[in-house]
């Protein structure tokens, strides 16, 4: 008899406990319904870079100097730096210049040492392709300025879709000609 006494009493505990916690996570839950999403429509809606981001490598040919500091600073020996020695001007002559995006790691190190600083980071982080071949930039792909997120007008940005969003909500407060 105390057997069965005690496996209801110890069913009876079990069962207030687990309503307990449905009941706790059921507040947690409604707690979480007035919140904002976070979520951002990503192809239409971008966030805004940081200062020091560390995008794609923005390249200008002209003021190269074949020194190959970035091949000696970069971990992965990424950057190929072709040249030849013109003996009439005793300088390297830069042929070609290329980074494969596929291999690099965006650590920045070819940009902090570069000497004549030819090399530098922009906001560009859409990198992605279908073939990995198209990743391997060479110099006319390097010096190609990426174009601001900013001044995009078909991008809308975080910091402006909030404003953007009160601007809407003061519209349809107002009335027109039209509102009867």
């Amino acid at each position: 008899m105390f057997p069965m006494v005690t496996g209801f009493m110890s069913y009876g505990q079990q069962t207030i406990r687990a309503t307990r916690y449905i009941g706790q996570s059921f507040i947690t839950t409604l707690s979480h319904t007035n919140r904002l999403p976070i979520t951002i429509h990503y192809p239409y809606e971008k966030s805004i870079t940081p200062e020091r981001f560390r995008g794609r490598i923005h390249f200008e040919f002209d003021k190269c100097i074949a020194c190959e500091v970035c091949v000696r600073v970069c971990p992965i020996d990424l950057p190929v730096v072709d040249w030849r020695f013109e003996k009439d001007i005793k300088r390297k002559q830069l042929l070609n210049y290329s980074i494969d995006f596929e291999i690099c790691i965006f650590c920045g190190n070819c940009v902090e040492y570069w000497p004549t600083s030819c090399l530098s980071m922009t906001e560009e982080y859409e990198l992605s392709t279908y073939d990995r071949h198209e990743l391997n930039y060479n110099q006319i792909a390097l010096s190609r300025l990426p174009i601001s997120i900013m001044g995009d007008y078909t991008i809308q940005t975080i910091r402006n879709s909030s404003e953007s969003k009160i601007n809407k909500e003061k519209s349809s407060n107002s009335r027109t000609i039209t509102d009867y």
